[in-house]
């Protein structure tokens, strides 16, 4: 049996940032295809640019690789260059074996046929008879919980139910290579906790799988092997937690080139920066779950500022707001100030979990709403640590286990 399913080998990909030069370059190159001469795809013309460029890997059975990147990274890219949506404009992709795709929400279904209809052209298509098509049926459909709609036009599906359908087909047709993009997110809980124990199924069948998604938890959880991109190009290829590391400094070094720096208010006293820094006063950008820290406010005040309040946000890179700490609802009086300083924020356990988190500095006026000063993502902090633990914080706590046993009494007498 072989080993090897997929080897790509050097592939490029461009694109055209314009519809009308698109289609024009488009027909250009069919024309010179048509007549036998070189098509020109070797360099970029203009609006051109190379959404995957010089990318190679390979994929082996029984094999579950993720993709990682931010948004145009180019990974859904490369899942339509493995199907065959879309053709390479440089080097060559090799598959061995039979491979299924979900990559994209209702791909390849027809919406006025109905949800079984487009089960049995989905198969027949990957050269299923009637009869292998019909044994799997009821394992599809039960699998995607929409029965009772199956008879329905997938046009009236919603999103989650498209999803739910599609991936049902793509993971019950015994693929030998399964890519599956971001598009399970749209799927509730259960049927994402579902997904997730068939494709661990798969894999242990030697199915080898494709995964692209932003949720690092899962990629961590489910695949052997990521991928690590930015702008076409692979940064890294290896061990999962390496490459969600790589992935997570990419982004910081990403937000620096477009820092969003907000300069609003009235600028008696203004930020003159953040730093974090270890129970040494040493200054870090990486930090372990509980560690000790310090978060350093600098100020520059021009003039006399009465009890300016000052505020630090702290957010999930490019996601939510974890916390938020104020001088004033923690009851501290900042007093007046006039030239340079700083203020110290001691945490002597940062219970954040892994990740890249971004710090903004505000500085309001007593009153708590009018701003002095305000600067996003004056600094970044990246999280590491062993935890296997999804979500933001790690709340410190302990187990009791009461165990309740049947009592039995033996009674003697004479």
């Amino acid at each position: 049996m072989t080993t090897r399913l997929l080897e790509v080998e050097q592939v490029s990909k461009k694109f055209c940032r314009t519809l009308r030069r698109s289609l024009w370059y488009g027909m250009q190159d069919l024309g010179r295809e048509l007549i036998g001469r070189d098509n020109g795809h070797t360099g970029l013309r203009r609006d051109e640019f190379w959404a995957v460029k010089d990318v190679s890997f390979h994929l082996d059975r029984g094999e579950t690789l993720g993709l990682i990147g931010h948004n145009g990274a180019g990974k859904t890219t490369i899942l339509r260059l493995l199907n065959g949506l879309i053709k390479p404009d440089l080097g060559e992709i090799i598959v061995r074996g039979r491979m299924q795709a979900l990559i994209a929400l209702g791909a390849g279904f027809n919406p006025i046929l109905t949800g079984r209809e487009n089960v049995y052209v989905n198969a027949s298509v990957l050269g299923f008879s009637k009869k292998e098509i019909d044994r799997r049926f009821d394992e599809i459909v039960d699998f995607s919980g929409i029965r009772e709609f199956i008879d329905m036009p997938v046009r009236s599906y919603s999103s989650g139910m498209t999803v739910r359908l599609g991936f049902s087909v793509a993971a019950h047709l015994e693929p030998d290579i399964l890519l599956v993009d971001e598009v399970l997110s749209v799927g509730d809980l259960a049927f994402r906790t579902k997904s997730q124990v068939r494709i661990q199924e798969l894999k242990d069948s030697g199915v080898a799988i494709i995964l692209v998604s932003h949720n690092l938890h899962t990629i961590s959880h489910v695949c052997s092997r990521a991928i690590t991109l930015d702008r076409g190009q692979i940064l890294f290829d290896g061990n999962t937690e390496e490459a969600i590391n790589v992935y997570r400094s990419s982004l910081i070094s990403r937000h620096e080139e477009m820092r969003d720096d907000l300069q609003v208010g009235t600028g008696e006293i203004r930020i003159r920066g953040v730093d974090v820094l270890d129970k040494e006063g040493l200054q870090i950008e990486e930090v372990a779950v509980g560690d000790a820290i310090k978060i350093r406010f600098h100020y520059f005040a021009s003039q006399p500022v009465n009890n300016p309040v000052f505020n630090i946000v702290i957010h999930v890179l490019n996601s939510h707001q974890v916390t938020g700490i104020r001088t004033d609802t923690d009851g501290v009086t900042t007093g007046t100030l006039q030239g340079e300083g700083y203020f110290d924020i001691d945490i002597p356990h940062l219970n954040l979990l892994p990740n890249i988190y971004t710090i903004d500095a505000v500085l309001f006026h007593e009153d708590g709403y009018t701003f002095y000063d305000r600067s996003n993502k004056i600094a970044y902090l990246k999280v590491r640590g062993g935890l296997d633990i999804n979500g933001f914080a790690y709340l410190p706590h302990t187990w009791s286990m009461t165990h309740q046993v049947e009592a039995s009494s033996t009674l003697s007498g004479t």
